[in-house]
């Protein structure tokens, strides 16, 4: 059973949990495979936002789309890396959340995704929800509640 204090919860918006897209890695669609990569080796990050020339969220580009784009028969072809453009292999069909969306929304989601890529009414990139920050308000409610 839900109590008032779980629903409350439930029904926190999001808003208040985000990492702002000023602090987060992202490409824009028309980069190539190559800055791709080296924006992913720096931060250490498996996958990244995509993002178009006014900053409206795409995609995602993880660095196994990436080695998967360059893997010929015998070897990696490094060479291919700057003639392939991020919107080429980056996933289209993930999962993301309105800014206005609910933590249950959030809570439902991101079990399958260690992140959740945000966006505003015009579905420009406003930042992303991790699960540790999920899990974090979780922790503190069960807490509280014991």
């Amino acid at each position: 059973m839900i109590s008032m204090s779980s629903k409350a919860l439930l029904e926190l918006s999001i808003s208040d949990f985000l990492i702002s897209s000023e602090k987060v890695a992202h490409v824009q669609s028309g980069n190539n495979a190559e800055h791709a990569l080296l924006v992913l080796t720096k931060t250490g990050y498996s996958s990244i936002p995509v993002l178009d020339m006014k900053y409206r969220f795409i995609g995602l580009l993880s660095t196994g789309k990436i080695i998967e784009s360059i893997l010929g028969l015998e070897r990696i072809e490094y060479e291919k890396l700057e003639n392939i453009k991020v919107d080429e292999v980056m996933d289209q069909d993930v999962a993301y959340l309105k800014v206005t969306d609910s933590f249950q929304r959030a809570l439902d989601l991101v079990i399958n995704h260690a992140f959740l890529c945000v966006v505003d009414e015009e579905d420009t990139f406003v930042g992303i929800l991790t699960r540790r920050v999920i899990l974090k308000q979780l922790k503190k409610y069960v807490y509280l509640q014991a």
